[in-house]
């Protein structure tokens, strides 16, 4: 299996962008360095990374339609080999909360299958390959505070905001 990479813009930066044959398997932020994502992804699913002239083309217009607010949920393919059993369902789960909405970590686990199991689920979102598509930033402590997110918390913000799940900050300078 061939892994192929490109880089796609967002409003954070570059995104490395990786696919199989399957579908998107990884999608990497700005500040995470390409050659050790590289390396993982060689490890973990084949040898033969190439880099791609673009990303495919699906992935590049679902993202930018995304980012510019023109769309609410994702169609392409997505590739899973590098999710595990538990994480996979409670990635199955968030890839299912609605644009705009949100859920618990605890609501999240529950509805993976293991109702005591919060914290396992915030381990299995923090490690979602695939962010943004997977939308793991719907994901908020019970209360409401916004948790953690492998992407930081003002990104997190930022997607809430997008999708009208949080109020924007008046303050500009965040």
């Amino acid at each position: 299996m061939d892994v192929s990479y490109a880089a796609v813009d967002s409003p954070f930066g570059s995104l490395l962008a990786a696919s199989t044959e399957r579908g998107l398997v990884r999608l990497a932020f700005p500040e995470e360095d390409v050659d050790t994502v590289l390396e993982r992804l060689a490890t973990r699913l084949s040898p033969r990374i190439v880099e791609a002239p673009a990303a495919p083309q699906p992935v590049l217009r679902e993202l930018d339609e995304y980012f510019s607010g023109q769309r609410r949920e994702f169609e392409i393919d997505l590739d899973w080999s590098l999710i595990g059993p538990f994480g996979r369902r409670v990635l199955q789960v968030t890839s299912e909360i609605p644009y705009g909405g949100v859920l618990s970590y605890s609501e999240v686990a529950a509805e993976a299958g293991s109702p005591r199991g919060s914290r396992a689920a915030g381990n299995a979102l923090g490690s979602n390959p695939i962010p943004i598509v997977i939308p793991c930033h719907r994901v908020l402590r019970t209360g409401g505070s916004l948790g953690g997110y492998g992407g930081g918390l003002d990104r997190k913000r930022w997607l809430l905001e997008l999708e009208g799940a949080l109020t924007p900050r008046l303050d500009p300078s965040r």
